[in-house]
């Protein structure tokens, strides 16, 4: 899991699995069922925040794997044009229609090709015509420059080997003037070698996340003016799954460290 390779692998394996386990009724949002690969290696362990309160909520595209709410900062308004990167099987992308209104357009990028067929069904089934979803990968963006007023993303520049390259990509699809609302995981401190490799595998987690000050260093080193976050929740990881990990001392070892990791919503402008 150390070349970018190997991380694009599992993350394509893993998050097909999960796309075909939802075909079957099941889904992630049931939890961790018998034979659900949503949940492994860390069964029982989601960040994923509720949506059934929000306009254009569709429980089919729902496979809580999100660890935010993009849309609810991301300040988007009718006739917007609107990127979701990561896009899964729809979920925020069907919220922000519903904000965008008829006038608007809606795009879902994502590099599973099940995942992206997945969205693509739910999005024929509801005959919406003002979204479509697409293959392709966020460090290299099949889409034109200047295009796009809003980029949201929900735990998936995490699971992007090269985040400089991502924030970049963001910066070039995005107006003048436009902005991004992103939720993610961070860390402050540094995991235990045998908890960072099982979170690793563990999609929707910690997979390849930054210590918070490094991340939105990227950030503003991109060129994003206005940066702030807002909002910011604490993780916590199970004893019971820190402990088949760790041990029980390297347990309780790690509950005394001033290890935190976090689920932070970003927001910046392209100036």
């Amino acid at each position: 899991m150390n070349s970018e390779k190997d991380i694009k692998a599992i993350v394509m394996e893993k998050y097909g699995e999960i796309a075909t386990f939802a075909d079957t009724g099941s889904g992630c949002a049931t939890g961790c069922g018998d034979g659900s690969p949503c949940c492994e290696p860390a069964a029982g362990v989601s960040f994923a925040d509720s949506y059934e309160q929000l306009p254009g909520y569709e429980p089919a595209a729902d496979l809580s794997l999100g660890c935010g709410l993009p849309t609810a900062s991301a300040g988007i308004v009718q006739g917007h044009t609107v990127l979701d990167l990561g896009s899964g099987a729809g979920n925020d992308v069907f919220v922000a229609r519903s904000l965008v209104g008829d006038s608007g357009h809606v795009i879902g990028l994502d590099m599973v090709p099940e995942m992206v067929a997945k969205a693509q069904d739910n999005a024929a089934r509801l005959d919406f015509t003002n979204v479509e979803f697409i293959l392709g990968e966020i460090e290299d963006m099949p889409l034109p420059t200047d295009t796009v007023d809003v980029v949201i993303s929900n735990c998936v520049l995490n699971l992007v080997p090269n985040k400089e390259r991502a924030f970049a990509e963001i910066y070039r699809v995005l107006k003048t003037g436009g902005h991004f609302s992103i939720s993610d995981i961070v860390l402050e401190g540094d995991l235990p070698p045998a908890l960072a490799e099982a979170a690793a595998m563990y999609v929707g987690c910690v997979a390849g996340a930054m210590q918070k000050n490094d991340y939105l260093e990227v950030i503003s080193r991109t060129g994003f003016q206005d940066v702030v976050t807002h909002r910011e929740k604490q993780i916590s990881v199970p004893d019971s799954l820190l402990e088949n990990i760790l041990g029980p001392a390297g347990a309780e070892q790690f509950r005394l460290s001033e290890v935190g990791i976090y689920s932070i919503t970003v927001g910046g402008v392209r100036p």
